[in-house]
């Protein structure tokens, strides 16, 4: 068994242990509006569920060399943001969105993904996800130093969006038909 003081190691060596070890991870495609209105669109793989009712989300979004990411600044500004979850059809596309662009430049515009209006919010969904939430901000915790730290927001899911290629009816998703892909640890 090997023992590792948490506070000794480098965010580095943190980061390989805890994506190394809490396997598989869901990828959040997160989109959210920027001050001109242009759609900003990323991948997160550190997601997941952390309340039914009211049913509640969080992502973590990690800053990058001490600069906090437009998804992070976008989602506290608006205070809305949609949930997609990246399937095996449009993970391709979903990869080219998670190029470092300059801010208010469109990810979108590197793929073949399209927009639609939302339900309830402001926020515009990706047509092409076969489930998606509509959500709004709850909670944003900033974590960690100003270099090394996360935005940890946790969102109130306010609608679902479910193709009908993997409902089954009485609130059960077929994960088969939804393909859901996941992040592993990184070499």
């Amino acid at each position: 068994m090997h023992t590792f003081d948490a506070q000794s190691l480098t965010a580095r060596e943190n980061n390989k242990l805890l994506i190394g070890s809490i396997i598989p991870r869901p990828i959040a495609f997160v989109t959210t509006l920027n001050q001109d209105a242009s759609v900003n669109a990323a991948p997160f793989s550190f997601f997941n569920i952390v309340n039914n009712h009211p049913p509640m989300i969080a992502i973590a979004v990690q800053r990058a060399g001490g600069k906090r990411k437009d998804t992070a600044l976008n989602i506290e500004r608006t205070g809305d943001f949609v949930v997609h979850i990246t399937d095996e059809d449009n993970v391709q596309d979903i990869n080219e969105t998670a190029a470092p662009l300059a801010y208010g430049d469109s990810e979108l515009s590197r793929t073949k993904l399209s927009l639609l209006t939302s339900t309830t919010i402001k926020t515009p969904g990706i047509k092409d996800a076969k489930m998606r939430f509509e959500c709004k901000l709850s909670q944003m915790i900033l974590l960690g130093d100003v270099l090394d730290g996360a935005d940890l927001i946790i969102g109130e899911i306010v609608t679902y969006h479910i193709d009908d290629s993997i409902y089954e009816g009485d609130f059960k998703i077929n994960p088969h038909a939804l393909q859901a892909c996941f992040s592993f640890s990184r070499k």
